[in-house]
């Protein structure tokens, strides 16, 4: 066969599983349409704006008059007369009593708050054989009420000695309890900032967004959302597909306090956006894990109810190369080692001069210088005993330096060249190159000045060496 029968029947066979793929692809998003339309969910009613809320039925206020409404006539008049009573100079005009309905508890669609209702006037029905005093009773202060409803009270027969009126205290003023999203949103918001290299807890939320999502080293792919919906209703789909590869997916979402943050429970999103990282220390996000990505977002934005926008693949490709050029170039990691000038060193003693010179043990063996000035649990160097776990002696170290992992601003070479140069007289050992050759301190000195200029470098490439966009990328 020659190569372009060979390039036809590849070519053929990629389309004829392109087309069963898209068919799949419908078939699946129509069942999945089918689903949502027949789906019994029950109406949320924080989800829905003031206008579209329905109105619930209102009764009217109803007057017990300590009665059965067998006795009550059948119709009563306008205004009945009152009753004579010996030793009463005239009757007394019938006297109004006016019934203002206050505010009702109303639905705030943009903070998913309930506010605080106001407390309502209680109203004490007359008593037929007693001659109350009827005595006004101050209305709430104006704050769109509705129209007063007006209702004819009996007067007592018998004129009362004029009281001062009694005043009810004003009302108090309306508290609002906290939202549903403000519920522990702080301790998620942290929680992420924890697991994610370079954040600290209490950034806000904001800031934590862009270090999730960031358009300089993400690939961002909008997701169109067809209603609002709640972090705890899609945190357990997006968790399905947070890798391609060996490249991290993060996702955020647009709160409805107006800013974008990251997504957690007890959070309302009306938009959703995803970010892939376009390289790591070893490769750049290629073809085949792009299209994966797309599929998988397809199939997320169908169980969520969204609709992905995805970036052409071609412009992804191109800065996903370009971003892995700066990365491999940049990948440095700078070392000095330490030689014993006599026996080698026992482990048993060496583990502990270690550890009063400040390094602790991690469990692969290794130890870490860590960054007691800085925030968080960063580490400055690492140190190496070049043997296993189950040696007895070992005759080297090595002192390691991850340099655009640690910030400039803590000065990590010259810190661990001191460190070497204090395990030279603890240890009676000698500062060497990788070919054993001793490094004096013109040496050492130059190379400090070379990590000076790789540390300009990464600020003008807006990566600074430690940085949360560095630690993602250089991890």
């Amino acid at each position: 066969m020659t190569d372009l029968q060979m390039s036809l029947i590849a070519a053929g066979g990629v389309f004829v599983v392109g087309v069963v793929t898209y068919n799949k692809w419908q078939e699946y998003k129509a069942r999945k349409s089918v689903e949502r339309a027949f789906a019994s969910d029950h109406d949320d009613v924080l989800m829905r704006t003031g206008e579209g809320a329905p109105a619930a039925e209102r009764s009217e206020p109803m007057f017990d008059l300590g009665m059965p409404s067998a006795t009550l006539p059948a119709t009563l008049p306008a205004n009945p007369p009152a009753a004579p009573v010996p030793g009463a100079a005239a009757p007394v005009k019938d006297t109004e009593f006016t019934y203002t309905r206050v505010n009702e508890p109303t639905l705030d669609a943009d903070a998913f708050t309930v506010a605080g209702t106001k407390p309502e006037p209680q109203l004490d029905a007359p008593v037929l054989g007693d001659t109350p005093t009827a005595a006004p009773v101050a209305a709430p202060a104006a704050e769109e009420t509705p129209a007063p409803v007006t209702m004819p009270v009996p007067a007592p027969a018998t004129p009362a000695t004029p009281t001062a009126p009694a005043t009810p205290a004003a009302p108090a003023a309306p508290v609002t309890p906290p939202s549903y999203r403000a519920a522990g949103a702080t301790a998620a918001q942290d929680a992420v900032a924890a697991s994610l290299p370079g954040t600290r807890p209490g950034m806000p939320p904001a800031e934590l967004a862009e270090c999730l999502v960031d358009p300089l080293i993400d690939c961002m792919i909008p997701l169109a959302l067809e209603a609002p919906v709640r972090g705890d209703k899609i945190l357990p789909t997006l968790h399905g597909l947070r890798r391609v590869g060996n490249k991290p997916i993060h996702y955020i979402g647009f709160a409805v306090s107006g800013e974008w943050e990251a997504i957690v429970h007890g959070g309302v999103y009306t938009k959703l956006q995803a970010g892939v990282q376009m390289a790591t220390r070893t490769t750049a996000l290629n073809e085949l894990e792009y299209s994966e990505l797309v599929t998988r977002l397809r199939a997320v934005g169908d169980d969520i109810g969204a609709e992905p926008h995805v970036p052409d693949m071609i412009e992804v490709m191109s800065e996903a190369r370009t971003l892995h050029r700066f990365v491999a170039g940049h990948d440095a990691q700078l070392s000095v080692n330490l030689a014993a000038n006599g026996a080698p060193w026992a482990m048993s003693t060496l583990i502990g001069a270690l550890e009063n010179a400040g390094f602790d043990v991690r469990p692969d063996g290794r130890f870490a210088m860590p960054d007691r000035d800085g925030a968080g649990n960063s580490v400055l160097f690492t140190l190496s005993t070049n043997v296993t776990l189950g040696a007895d002696t070992t005759s080297r170290l090595t002192l390691l330096l991850d340099v655009p992992c640690v910030s400039p601003a803590r000065d990590p070479f010259g810190r661990m060249v001191d460190t070497a140069r204090a395990l030279t007289q603890r240890l009676d050992a000698t500062i060497v190159d990788d070919g054993n050759q001793p490094l004096e301190a013109e040496a050492l000195d130059e190379i400090k000045g070379q990590v000076v200029e790789f540390y300009a470098e990464m600020d003008a490439a807006d990566i600074a060496a430690g940085s949360t966009r560095a630690l993602r990328l250089f991890s």
